[in-house]
């Protein structure tokens, strides 16, 4: 047992709950320096230097695409870029499901999310070496960086209803929300600086800074943090009942209708989601002309201003919901990604796009918390909430990997981004007629269904008698 916490830490500890805030704080600044700001920026403009390099210019012709050869096959940047994401997602989809029922049968969910933390952090760190020379070295590094921040959530997320009563979930997923924009924001600001103000040959430190960052402030998670808050104790044959628990749940899951249906609705609009937060700084780089608003750096600021407008989304879209409900605020938030998503097919300018940033800055917050918070109380009283939250990140991932594969195709189809950035549209549009018809309350069956962690104990009492 860790000496930060004891097992016995109740619900709404308050220390406990900004533990486990703090870890937002921590692991946001992969999402933004690594997955959405800087890198992808380095990313281009190395990748398209080393393509000059190759053909013998100085740039590029018009609507002419950077390509790139991985393992000898040819392919323009950005697609490498989306198909080694949704590799990486595609890895998580299926490793989350079984690993979180090992850590609700051991108990050791605290000891995954320390693991993949570290692998995250240490892999956003090898990114300084970066080489389009040796391209799949570095492209490896972002495929394991992915690996472990994805796979870290899904084991912090599982802590939330552990840690709080269902009424405080949306403003305490708010909160971590917040807390990680705020958090990302001064560390973008900081590698911002380096390059701005000394060199931007230093960009490559703002990855070890992003490491650093990541793996020193979730100390504070992992102190406060209870581990193996159940009290459980297997340590023979974990792995096969990893795989019973993981199937008990899912049996549970299936009587559970609304919460189902919310999963469904959830798997195509956050796949809308997930896609243009990935590819939005790829999209603005390659369409829109930087030149006249500063080039990268007036880019980069743009997505500053998603983050900014994100914090104060997360708290927006908690209070409506908590005057108007999850379900109809998710709602009226889908629709406003769908009209981003269109309005982004005409953008032409850099000013255009910080209107645009602003917008998805807003819904995004929202999105992101109250998705989180409301799949947490529509869960059934349960002990085994890695293995509920696996479903939701199985959900999420396999989205990811459909969403970035689909766009990348789009790119490939038709040789226009904007196609591929329209085309998420109907994803938003299939998740927000699912989101519709998602029941405002769980069935009596629903209601009724004994968790996971209940039935085994019963057959433990019964074998012992």
């Amino acid at each position: 047992m860790d000496k930060g916490t004891a097992q016995t830490s109740t619900k709404s500890d308050q220390r406990v709950i900004k533990g486990w805030i703090f870890y937002d704080w921590a692991n946001s600044v992969y999402n933004l320096v690594i997955s959405s700001a800087i890198f992808p920026v380095f990313y281009a403009n190395v990748t398209e230097s080393h393509y000059l390099k190759t053909v013998g210019r100085n740039e590029l012709l018009p609507d002419e695409n950077v390509m790139v050869d991985f393992f000898g096959i040819t392919l323009s940047n950005s697609v490498l870029f989306s198909y080694v994401l949704a590799a990486s997602f595609l890895v998580v989809s299926i490793l989350s499901p079984l690993l979180s029922g090992i850590a609700d049968v051991t108990g050791s969910k605290k000891r995954f999310l320390q693991f993949f933390c570290y692998l995250g952090a240490l892999s956003s760190i090898s990114l300084f070496w970066f080489n389009p020379a040796n391209i799949e070295w570095g492209m490896l590094s972002i495929f394991l960086a992915s690996i472990g921040f994805w796979n870290s959530l899904v084991f912090y997320n599982a802590y939330l209803p552990e840690i709080a009563e269902p009424k405080y979930h949306d403003n305490i997923s708010a909160r971590g929300f917040s807390m990680g924009y705020f958090g990302s924001m001064i560390l973008l600001v900081i590698c911002l600086s380096i390059i701005m103000f000394i060199d931007p040959a230093y960009t490559k430190y703002s990855f070890i800074l992003v490491g650093l960052w990541w793996m020193g402030f979730a100390q504070v998670t992992f102190r406060r943090l209870p581990y193996n808050i159940h009290k459980r104790d297997v340590k023979t044959g974990y792995i096969f009942k990893g795989v019973q628990e993981l199937k008990s749940v899912f049996k549970e899951f299936r009587q559970t209708k609304r919460l189902q249906r919310y999963l469904l609705s959830f798997f195509f609009f956050n796949t809308g989601v997930q896609t243009v937060m990935l590819m939005a700084v790829v999209f603005a780089k390659k369409e829109i002309d930087w030149g006249a608003a500063g080039g990268d750096t007036g880019l980069i600021i743009a997505i500053l201003l998603i983050q900014i407008l994100g914090a104060g989304g997360a708290y927006l879209m908690s209070f409506i919901s908590s005057l108007i409900g999850n379900l109809k605020t998710l709602i009226f938030v889908v629709m406003g990604w769908m009209t981003l998503c269109i309005w982004a097919y005409w953008l032409e300018s850099p000013t255009e796009f910080y209107f645009l940033a602003a917008g998805i800055g807003i819904v995004m917050g929202g999105v992101q918390a109250l998705s989180r918070s409301t799949y947490s109380k529509f869960l059934p009283t349960t002990e085994d909430t890695t293995s509920y939250f696996s479903f939701y990140d199985v959900a999420e991932k396999i989205g990811i990997v459909l969403g970035l594969f689909f766009f990348g195709l789009m790119e490939y189809l038709t040789g226009d981004l904007r196609a591929s950035v329209l085309s998420i549209v109907a994803f938003f549009a299939v998740g927000l007629v699912l989101l519709i018809f998602v029941p405002r309350k769980e069935s009596e069956k629903g209601r009724k269904v004994l968790s996971a962690s209940r039935l085994r104990k019963l057959a433990e009492k019964e074998n012992a008698d």
